[in-house]
């Protein structure tokens, strides 16, 4: 009773991140500049650390471009967004044309 609402909700974490990855791809395809969309990301990403969002909770936090709930060791597998530095890391490689799978 209590294992399975936290494996709940790393289940739904994780499938909320893959999400994150195919709207980057669907993106990237759209505009035909995967480079623009990685340079946004990274611009956000930059302005989100200089003014961080004091409104943010857990609930909405799946509506953000980038993650706006920071936290560091486990707090990853709870994160609705992946990491800033993996999906530019994707975005880039789909630029040279490889592909990368999760």
């Amino acid at each position: 009773m209590i294992v399975a609402p936290i494996a709940a909700l790393m289940i739904q974490t994780a499938i909320s991140r893959s999400r994150e990855f195919l709207a980057d791809e669907a993106g990237a395809s759209l505009t035909g500049n995967p480079l623009a969309l990685a340079s946004a990301l990274a611009k956000i990403e930059s302005w989100s650390k200089k003014v961080p969002l004091e409104s943010a909770a857990p609930a909405t936090a799946h509506m953000f471009i980038i993650n706006p709930l920071v936290g560091g060791g486990l707090a990853w597998l709870f994160s609705t967004h992946p990491g800033t530095k993996e999906r530019i890391k994707r975005l880039k490689a789909k630029a040279n044309g490889i592909l990368i799978h999760a």
